[in-house]
Parts: C-alpha cells; sequence; structure tokens
C-alpha cells in the first residue's frame, strides 16, 4: 500500500511540474486607458513591459512547482505529526501506523493546496513590470 502511495504522488508531482508553466499576470484596475484600448491591447502592453523588464536581467522568479513542493514537506511533516499522535491509542504499531498514513496524506493535501497558491513574481521584478505599465497610463493593483 505504501508502494501505491509514493507511485501516486510521483506521479502527481510530475504532472503538477508539467502543467505548471504560466506566470503570474498583473490585475489592473478598471480606468480610461483599459476602457479606451481593451484587454487585448492591455495584454499586449504586458508582453513589451515584461521584455523591458526582462533584457535588464530581471526575472518573474516565480514556479508553482516550488508553492507545490513547500505545501507538500509541510503537509508531510504535520500531517505525520498528527497521524501519530492520532495513532498513539495502538500503542507503537498505530504511531508508525498513523504516522505513515498521516504523512501520506498530507503530502498529497498540502501538494494540491501548494499548485493552488496564488502567484506572484519577485518583488523587483513585479515593480519593474508595475512601474512601465503605470508610465503607459495603466493601474495595476496586484497579481495573480
Amino acid at each position: 500500500m505504501a508502494d501505491r502511495l509514493w507511485h501516486c504522488c510521483i506521479v502527481c508531482a510530475l504532472l503538477i511540474s508539467l502543467t505548471s508553466c504560466g506566470e503570474p499576470q498583473p490585475i489592473f484596475r478598471s480606468n480610461k486607458q483599459l476602457h479606451m484600448y481593451g484587454r487585448e491591447m492591455a495584454q499586449q502592453e504586458i508582453e513589451s513591459c515584461r521584455k523591458k523588464v526582462e533584457r535588464t536581467g530581471l526575472q518573474p522568479g516565480v514556479r508553482q512547482s516550488a508553492n507545490a513542493a513547500t505545501g507538500a514537506i509541510l503537509g508531510l511533516t504535520l500531517g505525520g505529526a498528527v497521524g501519530a499522535s492520532a495513532g498513539v491509542v495502538g500503542g507503537l504499531p498505530g504511531v508508525m501506523i498513523g504516522a505513515a498514513a498521516g504523512s501520506g496524506l498530507g503530502m498529497v493535501v498540502g501538494l494540491l493546496g501548494g499548485t493552488f497558491k496564488p502567484l506572484e513574481p519577485e518583488p523587483a521584478y513585479g515593480d519593474a513590470v508595475t512601474r512601465c505599465l503605470k508610465e503607459k497610463g495603466y493601474e495595476v493593483s496586484g497579481w495573480e
């Protein structure tokens, strides 16, 4: 059973790492510039600002797989602790089974939870892109 759980976790991690190529996007406040030119032009301006900022050497620096890995490690640790304490009633075998089950479940939940954590770019990169967009007349209220 433990082998099957590990195989499932490895498959989930691979799938998540393959699908986690998206970059964070700025969220625009509704203003005159956005209404006048529309979302399509705003998207072109985002790409223009990204390229300008990346030419300076700054990178977005955010990877969804890193969020997922952090969530998995936290889930593994906390799940193991909770599972072990729940298994105290069954003695040493109960503690071991509880810790293993809690760790496995915690890792899967943490992995999935970390995957859906909102993405934010490195602060310097985000500030530079925001400044560029502001110079073009857009108002950025955050990142998603």
